[in-house]
């Protein structure tokens, strides 16, 4: 098929749906779509694909939180492979609206999308997570006060699993000195991490 063409002759840029596939669980292969907003970019497959073999071990039956959701990915990922509760957060009103539809065509009725601030969220009243993704986006620098917020405020269970994705020229922010490093790898330009509390 033949790419439209403007009035000067030249082709017509097609527009493309931004898609992220489902890579593991009872909906795995399943595409969703996700918006174009500045500074969304969503956990590439390669490293969902590592982190949740990190997790596999703790991952059935757990509660998970998702501060900078964009995409979804992290927690409709998780929530595919058997967490029993995801909540998810983020503060565009767009990535919300098709988050909320991509819960409702997965039928996944534990998972939650709320449209607010990561942390004017955690500043409020706590509830206790096994799993939290922390994935903001890199010009933001929010890593070190959303930390700093999850650890004083109740909301980490014992043995809670925190994953920390940033831009691999940044140095890891000051973290809560009860945090331990359990893994970390490269892929790109970014580095993630997995701490237990």
């Amino acid at each position: 098929m033949r790419k439209p063409r403007n009035r000067k002759g030249r082709s017509t840029p097609v527009a493309q749906y931004n898609q992220v596939r489902i890579i593991g669980g009872f909906h795995r292969g399943r595409k969703l779509n996700f918006p174009s907003v500045m500074g969304l970019r969503p956990t590439s497959d390669r490293v969902r694909e590592t982190l949740f073999n990190w997790l596999q071990p703790v991952l059935s039956g757990a509660t998970c939180l998702d501060l900078f959701a964009g995409s979804g990915a992290l927690g409709l990922e998780a929530a595919s492979r058997g967490a029993s509760r995801v909540v998810m957060l983020d503060r565009s009103p767009v990535v919300v609206t098709q988050i909320v539809e991509n819960i409702a065509s997965l039928g996944m009725d534990s998972t939650e999308v709320h449209c607010i601030d990561a942390l004017q969220w955690l500043a409020g009243r706590s509830d206790q997570f096994d799993i939290v993704f922390l994935d903001p986006p890199f010009a933001d620098d929010l890593l070190q006060e959303s930390c700093r917020l999850l650890d004083q405020g109740g909301w980490l269970r014992p043995n809670a699993r925190i994953y920390l994705e940033m831009d691999e020229e940044k140095a890891l922010p000051q973290l809560p000195q009860s945090w331990l490093q359990l893994r970390r790898k490269k892929a790109g330009q970014v580095c993630y991490y997995l701490f237990s509390c």
